[in-house]
């Protein structure tokens, strides 16, 4: 009877390991990479602006989720992604984008709250370098290097934006995911990409359904590869049977 009672208590024990481990688990991989037609894993970050975000929070809403490239080097941002967060502004301010589209965009940064504040301090600057590579002060003496960067810029910054320091629209939540849960959990992180060795995203886009679903999703083959705004527009158009 007493070694009936002993196994017994084994065996509860070790079905409440069992149980502990799966919760660790799905604790653990709660956020995981997705693939097209999977609902995009819940999660819930602190808010650039202030409070909480939880993605369940935006059920009923097409979502934009933008993860920026962030840092590009040690001492400075990736312009490009800077330079759609501009379009962005714009395409909101002029067309209502986020009405039109029963839409929210949201942007997440693998950083603090502090670095993110840094990135929105630099944007006047980051705005600035872009119209200097297109308008050098002396183009007929720029080298190879300059030229070429000149050629680049005047392709693919087309449009002027100019910045004030202290007065950068946040209309869009922008996530601190410090930890890197989200980042790294979705397969998104990386110390080295783009000849860059720093903490940063690779640059990705998701597009997500009103019911939480993945319909687009977009991850960047290099710094100069991201799918235009337009593109994405014209996307949630057929998405929503326009």
């Amino acid at each position: 009877m007493k070694e009936k009672a002993t196994m017994c208590f084994v065996l509860l024990m070790m079905g409440a390991m069992t149980t502990a481990a799966g919760f660790i688990y799905a604790q653990e991989g709660a956020i995981r990479p997705v693939t097209l037609g999977q609902a995009m894993p819940e999660f819930t970050l602190p808010q650039f602006q202030g409070g909480e975000l939880s993605l369940s929070q935006l059920k009923g809403k097409n979502v934009i989720l933008l993860f920026p490239r962030g840092l590009a080097g040690e001492d400075h941002w990736c312009h490009i992604c800077n330079y759609q967060y501009a379009e962005l502004l714009e395409l909101e301010e002029e067309k209502q984008i986020r009405k039109t589209y029963n839409l929210e965009i949201v942007y997440v940064f693998p950083y603090s709250a502090e670095m993110i504040a840094n990135w929105i301090d630099t944007f006047p600057d980051q705005m600035a370098d872009i119209e200097n590579w297109k308008h050098p002060e002396d183009p007929e003496g720029l080298d190879e290097r300059g030229k070429r960067r000149m050629a680049f810029a005047t392709q693919a910054f087309p449009k002027h934006f100019v910045f004030e320091k202290g007065k950068i629209p946040t209309p869009f939540p922008i996530l601190i995911d410090e930890e890197r849960t989200v980042s790294k959990g979705l397969g998104i992180f990386t110390e080295e990409w783009g000849s860059s060795k720093i903490d940063q995203n690779v640059p990705t886009v998701f597009l997500i359904d009103k019911e939480g679903i993945v319909r687009f999703k977009y991850f960047s083959q290099n710094t100069f590869d991201r799918p235009s705004f337009d593109y994405l527009l014209t996307f949630l158009d057929t998405m929503m049977g326009k």
